[in-house]
């Protein structure tokens, strides 16, 4: 026998034995079961119990309990106060319950109890500001329609048992995905859209949407409204408040500039949907509840966090470059975003000061110091998009920065109004 033909039967033997190999794992090994999808009670909103049916969905649930620091610095899981990284932000939101209490927050778990330990709240405070913060909303929509917003915040937190959980996004029944904020449902309506009709990744988003999205309270109501009319940019919704949309003039007044001043809420679907990824058809969850496995099962994770602690899973599917060159990109882009943020907070700070002070001076021009005063409600309201806004403008780095940009040109006009009503010389 030739020393090829020796070679050659040697090869057929060890493929042999490896597919010999594989053949008995594939017999011995159990395929894993597939997902057995069961009716929940409707109405039934302790995650627990939809547990018992879909346990791996229900472990990583209870993962969004852990309290951690974000991997580049910005945001993270932990109850700290946001001040501490800004001590801007005591001034900028001074006369209003963010002056006192400005805390990151922790996950979905913990939703309902940070809000009964707030110090924003107060025994004034409406019902409205369960609707993001627990799925009861849905039954208290269906009993009292819009009347559970001006319901005493005590109430309706005494009737929710449960926060953030299984049932804010998914029909009991079928599990499908769904939304149940009456406010996401009614602003996409009014642009057109029939969410019920949606495809299921748009739903991958929309049950984020509808409550990670810029709001405000409807006077007298207090019903929950996006501001999504004119659109979702900046400059978009800057001119819907401009309107005085449904009597809305302001969320309360600087005490020094006595500007009529705007609160932005966490605006990450507004950033996102804008942005490479939203165009590109990414959906939230992809990146923040990414596909995983376990014992060979493949399942969406729901440890509803930053893709920054679940890289492999999250980017890396789409991105070759590696977690570590990953993470750097995203530490690059959200360490330029909160310079600029940084700077344009201090900026406002001082337009604020300089309009209190030109106030003060005898044979001011009112005229300029309206002007000075709208200049830095949109500085501010632009700043407070990016500032109030989760991902440190990795969502839509460019649209971030030039929101920013303007924010910053807009304080320095307002100073320069502020001085020029007053009379004084800038040189």
């Amino acid at each position: 026998m030739s020393k090829p033909q020796k070679s050659l039967i040697a090869l057929l033997a060890v493929l042999l034995l490896f597919f010999g190999f594989v053949v008995v794992r594939i017999g011995v090994a159990k395929p894993a079961a597939a997902v057995k999808v069961t009716k929940i009670p409707a109405g039934e909103y302790d995650p627990a119990v939809w547990g018992q049916y879909y346990p791996l969905q229900y472990a990583s649930y209870k993962h969004t309990t852990d309290e951690s620091p974000s991997p580049t610095g910005y945001g993270g899981s932990i109850k700290v106060q946001k001040s501490e990284m800004q001590p801007e932000l005591t001034m900028l939101f001074k006369g209003m319950p963010f002056s006192k209490d400005y805390a990151e927050d922790r996950g979905h778990e913990h939703a309902l109890e940070d809000l009964r330990e707030s110090k924003r709240i107060g025994p004034a405070s409406k019902g409205a500001c369960i609707t993001c913060k627990t799925p009861y909303v849905e039954q208290a929509y269906k009993e009292m329609g819009w009347g559970y917003a001006n319901k005493p915040l005590t109430e309706m937190m005494g009737n929710a048992k449960q926060t953030i959980a299984c049932a804010n996004c998914h029909d009991p029944s079928t599990m499908n995905l769904r939304v149940i904020n009456p406010a996401f449902i009614e602003a996409q309506a009014r642009r057109g859209i029939d969410v019920t009709k949606a495809s299921r990744e748009d739903m991958r988003s929309f049950v984020c949407a509808q409550c990670h999205s810029e709001y405000y309270f409807e006077p007298g109501t207090t019903k929950v409204i996006f501001p999504w009319d004119k659109g979702v940019k900046p400059a978009d919704m800057y001119a819907y408040y401009s309107d005085k949309p449904n009597g809305f003039a302001q969320d309360w007044q600087h005490p020094d500039s006595k500007a009529p001043m705007l609160k932005a809420q966490h605006s990450d679907y507004e950033l996102f949907s804008t942005g490479t990824h939203g165009k590109a058809g990414v959906s939230c969850a992809d990146c923040h509840m990414p596909y995983t496995r376990k014992d060979g099962q493949k399942y969406t994770s729901h440890w509803v966090t930053s893709p920054l602690k679940t890289l492999g899973d999250s980017c890396s599917p789409c991105h070759s470059q590696g977690t570590a060159w990953l993470q750097e990109r995203v530490k690059n882009i959200q360490d330029q975003t909160f310079e600029l943020q940084h700077m344009a907070g201090q900026n406002i700070v001082k337009a604020h000061e300089a309009i209190s002070a030109a106030s003060t001076q005898p044979g001011v021009d009112e005229a300029g110091l309206v002007r000075a005063r709208e200049l830095v409600r949109k500085a501010q309201w632009y700043w407070d998009l990016l500032a109030a806004e989760n991902s440190m403008g990795f969502h839509n780095p460019s649209q971030a920065l030039n929101t920013l940009g303007q924010a910053n040109e807009l304080a320095h006009q307002a100073i320069e109004a502020a001085n020029a009503a007053a009379g004084i010389k800038m040189f």
